[in-house]
């Protein structure tokens, strides 16, 4: 879950590279650092911590070169240290690599290389990969003698490719050697990288936005396949050495779409584009009732007339729209649906088959977990359908359909926007898989329809409750726990509103079904317990009120999200009125309070909003 870049050009790399990893900080940022070949030594450097640190490095001791490589990471394997950052070299120093992904074989490596007289410096799995390249190097010479410089490239490509075939795991790996100056060679497998193409110049990276400033024309690499960077272009192999054909794709997110844009934090920002996402996500997607899916994504509607199942495997946030699409799923369309986590789904014995529907959603489409999930239903014999925010990604591809969600690039750890894009893609697949059923009629369609376009103008309406909400982050910012309650289809968005407060403020926060806290944890509730219920006009409103009654019959705290008008909340001091948005629906607006609930107490205790310690956007080990 690391942040690489690397360059093959004219230019001074270094501040290109530096450009890149802020853009990729939200990968990791527990360390970063950077190799050059300068004058035909690799120099490198390296700090412990955020960019800053590695910033401050530079500028006492700057770094020239115009091939070159860097990476902000995420720590599995030691701690946080400059041993510990990338890049790693081998004992000469002339091979450096990269690394993101856990070699899981690395123990058993490290110690034939150490009994064959390797001397590591570091913890990391990711040296073994530099120490295992420079052994190859070593045998595909002949003793004593320099290799010709037209063969130094063909050399380290073999290198690399012969030390990845003693390697199990996942990886995304940039590798450099003193010897041959002009060039990069990337390898992929289960973990994410892609190549820029510019003019001149070559670019490498983990992610879009490290390099979209500068060319929009990108080759996204398949698990088990190479690339050799050079100034003028990029080759391609597979890991068998076989040449390959691959053509670029242009890349239409707009630049600035990656920036703040004046707010005080990404995940704010994100926050405030929830109505666009919202709007992006479903425009051209509802009518007319009929064709849609096929158009949109290529699936017929009869495939869903023969699910005989719909399994929705995810992870985190992710997992949360699943769980609001299973409500969905079984009310609107009439099929039975499963919710699990795709880490506990990988390794359960399942009966999914043929005649089963697998809904993946993941906002990187990168999600490792996820992808091994899909792998699995698909050997199987499963259909897959992806609901993914990044064009291009693994899981997109492993998939036989993807319906994207438009949200553009999200950049905040936590995820916001996303959230709504997934929930606002789900509710078009019910519509449109409803209607292929034969479960919703004409008319039944068209007022579903009418009332998913009010949406976004109800998300805004949420929107302005922000100073409301802000006072009453004030009031709770120093408490140390947090419960949250809902029912039926808002008992998911109690678990999200949750989970958010505990990834940024690092509060302690569960969520609950309301009808549940007489099976346990009404035990904790005292009078210094903060209870937010999610109460809004739905079937279950009375049932969750009477759950109100018994935490405030205990001296809780409350905070209650209510529908305006509906509702009285006697001796309840913060009540948010949100619009009147119907409960199937509720979901996309009843969220968005209690998101600005979790940033403005995170921002109050002084947290890092954007980059939550021990988090990382794009979870690709597992």
């Amino acid at each position: 879950m690391c942040g690489i870049v690397g360059y093959v050009g004219s230019k001074q790399a270094a501040p290109l590279l530096m450009e890149g990893l802020k853009r990729l900080e939200y990968r990791g940022y527990d360390s970063a650092g950077l190799a050059s070949i300068v004058d035909g030594v690799i120099e490198r450097r390296r700090a412990p911590g955020k960019l800053a640190n590695l910033e401050k490095v530079l500028a006492a001791s700057p770094l020239a070169g115009c091939v070159a490589m860097g990476h902000t990471r995420w720590a599995t394997h030691g701690k946080p240290s400059e041993e510990n950052s990338h890049p790693h070299t081998d004992g000469s120093g002339s091979v450096a690599v990269i690394h993101n992904g856990i070699i899981e074989n690395y123990l058993e490596l490290k110690d034939r290389l150490v009994a064959a007289g390797a001397k590591f410096e570091s913890e990391t799995d990711t040296e073994v990969l530099a120490h295992l390249i420079a052994e190859k190097l070593k045998q595909l010479q002949p003793p004593g003698s320099a290799p010709k410089p037209d063969l130094t490239e063909p050399l380290l490509f073999e290198a690399v490719r012969r030390a990845l075939a003693d390697v199990k795991g996942a990886y995304a790996i940039a590798v450099l050697w003193s010897k041959a100056p002009g060039v990069i060679i990337a390898a992929k497998t289960a973990s994410p990288l892609i190549i820029g193409l510019g003019e001149g110049e070559t670019f490498l990276a983990s992610d879009i936005p490290a390099f979209l400033a500068h060319t929009r024309k990108a080759v996204f690499l398949e698990d088990g396949e190479m690339a050799v960077l050079k100034r003028d272009g990029v080759s391609f192999f597979n890991l068998a050495g076989k040449k390959i054909e691959k053509a670029p794709v242009t890349i239409s997110w707009d630049r600035t779409m990656a920036e703040k844009g004046g707010y005080r934090h990404f995940m704010l920002k994100e926050i405030n584009e929830q109505p666009m996402s919202c709007e992006d996500t479903m425009r051209g997607r509802l009518l007319p009732l009929k064709g849609v899916l096929e158009r949109d994504c290529g699936m017929n509607a009869d495939i869903l007339k023969k699910t005989r199942t719909i399994q929705m495997i995810a992870c985190g946030t992710a997992y949360h729209a699943c769980l609001v699409g299973q409500y969905w799923f079984e009310t609107l369309v009439g099929v039975p649906t499963r919710v699990e986590t795709a880490s506990e789904f990988r390794y359960r014995e399942t009966t999914i088959g043929p005649d089963d529907l697998v809904v993946a959603i993941s906002q990187s489409g990168e999600t490792a977990d996820t992808l091994a999930a899909v792998k699995n239903a698909k050997e199987k014999g499963a259909k897959v359908l992806a609901i993914c925010n990044t064009v291009g990604s693994a899981l997109t591809r492993a998939a036989d359909w993807t319906l994207y969600s438009h949200c553009g690039p999200e950049l905040g750890v936590a995820s916001t926007k996303a959230f709504i894009g997934q929930l606002t893609a789900l509710a078009v697949l019910v519509l449109h898989g409803a209607m292929g059923r034969g479960t919703m009629s004409e008319a039944e369609g068209r007022a579903f329809v009418e009332e998913l376009v009010k949406v976004p103008g109800d998300i805004r309406g949420a929107l302005k409750l922000d100073k409301q909400v802000l006072a009453v982050a004030r009031k709770f910012a120093k408490k140390e726990h947090f419960l949250f309650i809902g029912r039926n289809v808002n008992y998911p968005i109690a678990l999200e509103a949750a989970l958010k407060l505990k990834e940024i403020s690092y509060i302690h926060a569960e969520g609950y079904a309301a009808g549940e806290l007489k099976h346990g944890p009404i035990a904790l509730i005292d009078a210094e317990m903060p209870v937010v219920v999610i109460a809004t006009q739905s079937r279950v409103l009375e049932k969750t009120l009477s759950s109100l009654e018994e935490v405030k019959a205990r001296g809780a705290q409350l905070i209650v999200v209510a529908t305006e008008g509906v509702g009285e909340f006697k001796d309840v001091e913060h009540v948010l009125r949100l619009p009147p948005v119907s409960e199937i629906l509720s979901p996309l607006v009843n969220i968005v309070p209690l998101q600005m609930l979790a940033y403005h107490i995170a921002d109050l205790r002084g947290c890092d909003v954007d980059q939550p310690r021990n988090l990382a956007k794009s979870v690709t080990v597992e």
